[in-house]
């Protein structure tokens, strides 16, 4: 029997660190790839919708950046709850400081959702004037190639391209493992799932044809899942569509962060995932290094092998890859970055568990939960900042 629990450590670990280096060589494959243009899609006309609440620590950049896309044909609706929201008078700045850009700033609190994010664009998607719309966070760096690249992953098969957070500017060490889980975790996954043909919608940066989301209802179609990410998967494929992810995942700098906005945010996405997509949730436990790791130092004893140097071995396989693809991809890498790496790995076993444990979270001061149907969220009054990107 102990021989049998042995092999299957050394099996488990074997399986695990190969499916680690296969993800880690797609999403190289996808952000060293350089497709070309598709029939000069990026010269159609866009609508980008940008919802805004509070200040964020990069709003001078990441707002500004949506202004100096070059002349691509496209109009800018920024969308706020309240007037007296303080992301108000600095968006307006902007507008005026860019006289040439087709911009307004749209306020109103229509809630034919329960998803405050989505009740805040709900305004901005029926006075887009184009066909093709974008929906972007107001904390996504928008480089100048933005709408070029999402159009150059929009393909017949494709009904929505989407983005990915890559964290970037992380100030203190918790904003260093928040860069860890966005990074060469969830961006790493999602890139390689993409690949091979499961790419799933995530709601930082949204390229929709209209025609898409109209049919199936509108904007507020999106609100018929807790999170409108996993609405929108599901709507795109009810199409006989895809959704594709841009190879280069864009930016979104993040500042400072306490280790009690990490740890909520992803338990918050862990509850979403859990309950949108159940089956790929459950085997989430396995994807990090500590159980392989530790697998395979338990069975090295029974090989005649040395645990300390299979330890040593197997960090350097595991994280020796995230550092290539980091590097290669441009992402943030400091010294940190591995042992925020490796703290991030240990957690993992308790943030899934966490998802599992239970359905409320809060967000954007929402009390909600992933068990009541969506329209039974409560608002509760803002405390502090709260961006509308988190």
């Amino acid at each position: 029997m102990a021989d049998f629990v042995m092999t299957a450590a050394l099996v488990f670990c074997l399986v695990a660190t190969a499916t680690h280096l296969v993800t880690i060589a797609l999403a190289l494959f996808r952000v060293t790839s350089s497709r070309s243009p598709q029939r000069g899609l990026n010269v159609e006309p866009v609508s980008i919708i940008r919802p805004v609440c509070g200040r964020d620590h990069f709003d001078e950049m990441t707002l500004r950046s949506t202004f100096e896309l070059g002349d691509a044909g496209h109009e800018i609706i920024f969308c706020a709850a309240r007037e007296d929201d303080p992301a108000v008078p600095f968006v307006r700045k902007l507008i005026a400081q860019y006289p040439h850009v087709e911009a307004k700033l749209l306020i109103g609190d229509e809630r034919p959702t329960s998803n405050p994010k989505l009740n805040n664009i709900v305004k901005g998607w029926a006075a887009a004037r184009f066909p093709w719309i974008v929906l972007a966070d107001n904390n996504v760096l928008m480089p100048k190639t933005y709408l070029d690249d999402l159009f150059r992953s929009f393909e017949p098969s494709v009904g929505l391209v989407c983005s990915p957070p890559v964290g970037s500017r992380p100030i203190g060490f918790w904003a260093e493992l928040e860069c860890a889980f966005l990074n060469t975790y969830q961006a790493r996954w999602q890139s390689a799932a993409d690949t091979i043909g499961l790419g799933f919608a995530q709601g930082k940066s949204m390229l929709w044809r209209r025609d898409i989301l109209d049919d199936a209802g509108g904007i507020v179609a999106l609100g018929a899942e807790i999170a409108e990410d996993a609405a929108a998967t599901k709507i795109v494929r009810s199409h006989g569509l895809n959704v594709r992810l841009v190879d280069r995942p864009f930016e979104q700098p993040l500042g400072p962060r306490s280790v009690a906005q990490v740890w909520a945010r992803q338990v918050r996405w862990a509850r979403l995932r859990r309950v949108t997509f159940p089956v790929f949730y459950a085997p989430e436990v396995l994807t990090g290094s500590t159980l392989p790791i530790a697998a395979g130092v338990a069975a090295a004893s029974s090989y005649d092998l040395d645990p300390l140097v299979v330890l040593a071995a197997l960090l350097a396989i595991w994280f020796g890859a995230e550092a290539l693809l980091a590097r290669v991809a441009g992402w943030h890498l400091k010294w940190q970055s591995p042992f925020a790496w490796m703290l991030r790995d240990a957690l993992l076993p308790l943030l899934w568990i966490e998802g599992w444990a239970g359905d409320t979270f809060v967000w954007r001061g929402n009390d909600m939960s992933v068990a009541k149907p969506a329209a039974s969220s409560t608002p509760i009054t803002n405390s502090g900042h709260i961006a509308a990107g988190q």
